[in-house]
């Protein structure tokens, strides 16, 4: 019996599929399920679940907010770093969705923010961002907040400059100067700018136009709150921070828990790894693995 070229070519077709199908919708799944019952891999393919007590109080992978229900973080905890991944319904603002994963998609160079007429339509940008976030921080931790390029009420010190141009794009001689990140009636956190005073920003309005100039100021390039207190990671479910932010909070965590310092100082070491294979990465601490231990050896009166 002879087949038709159309006939053949379907066949072929046809017994890929069910190849296919087989390796990658059976065999395969079902060898990587067989891995992951291996002692030593099973409960990392489970999530890294941690338990205490017969409950479930976290994963070692997947960072989770201390904080109260409404969003204060709670003084006898360490903190963990920011997190974007919050669900679009608001059930969970401090984030750490891990439904929700993602970044802030934001650059360096977001430096003006979106006041728009109604409140509820501004969007900060990535800047203020940083710079409300260290000042928070350093109100909660009894240091100076300040960074540069940021104002002292927390949003990023910028400036839009209108005026003739050269031909490098440089304003020669100001006309009318903004603060673009401070919505009236505040008062601008730079009076005059070249000897032109400088306004506050009418919400709804599009300063575009203008030169956008970020004003650096007089606070230090090493600030007392680190980086990734201020910033969140790739994925957002970072459980890690750095030991530089560890130290920050131990003498709020110590004092909330009546005990010295020193004996925080030692939880957090006994949960710090060093670098992966002794260069890769940087040092970092466990926070769940830390608020647990200070649970444990010295728990705060409810």
């Amino acid at each position: 019996m002879r087949y038709t070229t159309w006939f053949r070519q379907h066949l072929a077709a046809m017994r890929a599929l069910l190849v296919l199908t087989a390796i990658t919708g059976i065999a395969y799944p079902l060898a990587v399920f067989a891995v992951a019952q291996v002692p030593g891999l099973h409960d990392r393919a489970e999530g890294s679940l941690v338990h205490r007590d017969g409950k479930l109080v976290g994963s070692s992978l997947i960072g989770q907010a201390f904080t109260d229900g409404n969003g204060t973080a709670l003084p006898q905890y360490f903190q963990t770093r920011p997190s974007n991944s919050a669900p679009a319904d608001g059930s969970r603002p401090d984030g750490y969705d891990p439904t929700n994963t993602g970044f802030g998609n934001k650059g360096p160079e977001d430096v003006v923010d979106t006041l728009a007429a109604e409140p509820s339509q501004s969007k900060a940008g990535l800047l203020t961002t940083v710079c409300a976030r260290s000042k928070q921080i350093g109100e909660r931790e009894g240091v100076s907040g300040a960074r540069p390029f940021c104002t002292p009420g927390g949003v990023g010190a910028v400036l839009a400059i209108f005026g003739p141009r050269d031909g490098h794009g440089e304003v020669t001689a100001p006309t009318k100067v903004v603060s673009v990140n401070e919505a009236c009636p505040a008062v601008p956190f730079q009076a005059a700018y070249r000897g032109v005073r400088v306004d506050c920003a009418q919400p709804g309005t599009d300063y575009s136009a203008g030169l956008v100039v970020p004003i650096r100021g007089d606070a230090p390039a090493d600030t007392p709150v680190p980086s990734d207190a201020v910033t969140a990671s790739g994925s957002g479910l970072d459980p890690h921070i750095s030991p530089r932010y560890a130290q920050l909070q131990s003498a709020r965590v110590a004092a909330a828990r009546g005990i010295p310092v020193e004996q925080v100082a030692a939880v957090v070491a006994a949960h710090t790894d060093g670098r992966d294979l002794g260069f890769l990465g940087e040092p970092r601490v466990d926070v769940l693995g830390v608020n647990l231990d200070l649970d444990r050896r010295f728990p705060t009166r409810r």
